[in-house]
């Protein structure tokens, strides 16, 4: 049940708060006295798109907050756009807020009558009746199964038809690929040896005039070193000239084994080079850096052509699972089906009541179970109401037939069918009594009332009949100041709700004869 309600810098409202009781409440006003607007900014911390223009002029933010029984529930919203939304404040995303919120309360908006023509909503009057939410739920799940199912072997169909035609083209890449029996690391080997064999002759030479510097005529520089005897004062010095001679000597022979494999040879220069050209030629046709690169490449492409191999398996198995998703998935929109055929009669029979209490005597209405053609989001089945108001008046689409005051007094039946099935605590009626006046609107507010036996009912009405019957009365009217025109709500006594109703019946001045009309109407009310 919604408690409380605190508005502040919202449009016209600069502070207002409002505390709400159980049954049934109205709330009327003028035209423009900003009704919908208290209503706006409920919708606004009820989840509902944000619009930084609500915030008052001047002013940097808003705050809505609804106090319910179950919960607290705030939206801030500020003029660079931005909102924040609370509940008990603690932060919450504003799916998480809109979640709660339809379990908290549910407003009827003026223009929500032209749902009734909506054929998914006539199918959630179908279901809320029923009670099919676990039905809905097992059927929604292997719903999202087959689609997931139907989208893989698309997928695989699609992947198949593309690689079937550039199966020519990856076959020819990896050819290329798989015939330079590519090496990791081999570019990099075969770059030194091609330094080599191009500087042959100068690397032989310089070899050469190390080994013979060191190892030459009379020993060279190695002889040189052991021939020299340093007295026991330099014995430091005679262990580094030994040890130096002893690297040269490693030195020179390390030269020696080079010098030896130092070889001219023209046809391996060539073959290297031809090699060499014929890597860095790849390295550019397929835009690789390295060797490694070209061979994730040659990989890669086997894999696809592999794969190519095993898309006809692996669509067969695809289509075996979306199969298997359709037979189970069928099985739960059966059941959906005969769940909602089960109960149509009964909505059928308790709509045809509620419109005869409401004036329309002679009502017929039906709601026949049609299959559709494919499977939807919500089964197999499609609800379209068939209504006939007058005698020998065949059934057709409510949408077709049925005039504005009809489709407010039938909007009023089904919600009065589906408030206890979706347990909601509060309802709130925008106007759903367009259309209709004088004891229609007395009924209407009987069932209104009847409804708020169980839980909390708001309307906000213009006709002093569905006033009249209001446990609770509130007023919204508009209040100048000395910079701007705001609007305010107040709670009425007896005395002003007589007031308001007379002047509901006659205009700004209550004549007379109001007044004692709205004093009969009060007094029927109790």
């Amino acid at each position: 049940m919604l408690k409380h309600l605190h508005i502040q810098n919202y449009a016209l409202i600069s502070l207002l708060d409002i505390d709400f009781g159980e049954g049934f409440s109205v709330l009327t006003g003028e035209t423009g006295a900003g009704k919908s607007i208290i209503l706006g900014a409920l919708a606004l911390v009820m989840g509902a798109r944000a619009d930084s223009k609500a915030i008052t002029d001047g002013e940097d933010k808003c705050i809505i907050e609804a106090e319910f029984d179950e919960a607290i529930v705030r939206r801030e919203l500020y003029a660079n756009g931005k909102s924040r939304s609370f509940v008990d404040d603690s932060v919450v995303t504003l799916q998480e807020l809109k979640v709660l919120a339809n379990r908290l309360i549910d407003i009827h908006s003026q223009h929500a009558n032209l749902l009734i023509e909506n054929v998914d909503f006539q199918l959630g009057i179908v279901d809320a009746v029923a009670g099919n939410d676990k039905l809905l739920t097992d059927y929604s799940g292997k719903y999202e199964a087959y689609l997931a199912a139907q989208q893989k072997l698309s997928e695989l169909q699609a992947m198949a038809r593309k690689s079937r035609q550039d199966a020519d083209y990856i076959q020819y890449r990896y050819k290329q690929l798989d015939e330079a029996d590519l090496q990791s690391g081999e570019l990099e080997e075969l770059e030194q040896e091609q330094y080599t064999l191009s500087h042959a002759e100068e690397i032989r030479t310089a070899l050469e005039t190390a080994v013979s510097a060191l190892t030459g005529e009379n020993g060279g520089a190695i002889e040189a070193l052991r021939s020299c005897r340093l007295d026991e004062i330099a014995q430091d010095l005679q262990e580094r000239i030994e040890s130096t001679r002893i690297e040269l000597q490693d030195i020179a022979e390390e030269a020696g084994r080079k010098l030896n494999h130092i070889e001219m040879n023209p046809a391996r220069l060539e073959w290297v080079e031809e090699r060499m050209d014929t890597l860095n030629t790849l390295l550019h046709k397929f835009s690789a850096k390295t060797i490694d690169e070209l061979i994730r490449e040659r990989d890669e492409l086997a894999e696809q052509i592999n794969r190519m191999d095993s898309f006809d398996f692996d669509i067969a198995q695809a289509e075996k699972e979306v199969a298997a998703c359709r037979e189970v998935l069928t099985k739960a929109a059966a059941a959906l089906s005969k769940s909602r055929k089960t109960v149509v009669p009964l909505i059928g029979k308790r709509l045809v009541e509620g419109m005869k209490q409401l004036g329309v005597p002679h009502a017929k209405i039906e709601l026949p179970v049609t299959p559709t053609t494919d499977f939807t989001s919500s089964g197999c089945d499609e609800v379209q109401i068939q209504f006939a108001a007058n005698l020998n008046q065949s059934l057709r689409p409510v949408s077709e037939v049925a005039s504005g005051g009809e489709i407010s007094r039938l909007m009023l039946c089904v919600k009065a069918l589906t408030a206890s099935t979706k347990g909601l605590p509060t309802i709130i009626f925008d106007e759903i009594d367009t259309g209709v006046s004088g004891d229609i609107a007395t009924r209407m507010a009987t069932i209104m009332r009847g409804m708020a036996a169980t839980r909390q009912i708001i309307a906000i009405t213009h006709l002093p009949q569905i006033a009249a019957l209001g446990q609770t009365h509130y007023k919204v009217y508009k209040a100048d100041t000395a910079t701007r025109t705001e609007t305010h709500i107040s709670l009425l006594n007896n005395e002003e709700r007589i007031t308001e109703i007379a002047s509901m019946l006659s205009g700004k001045r209550a004549t007379e004869a109001a007044v004692m009309t709205a004093k009969q109407l009060l007094e029927y009310k109790s």
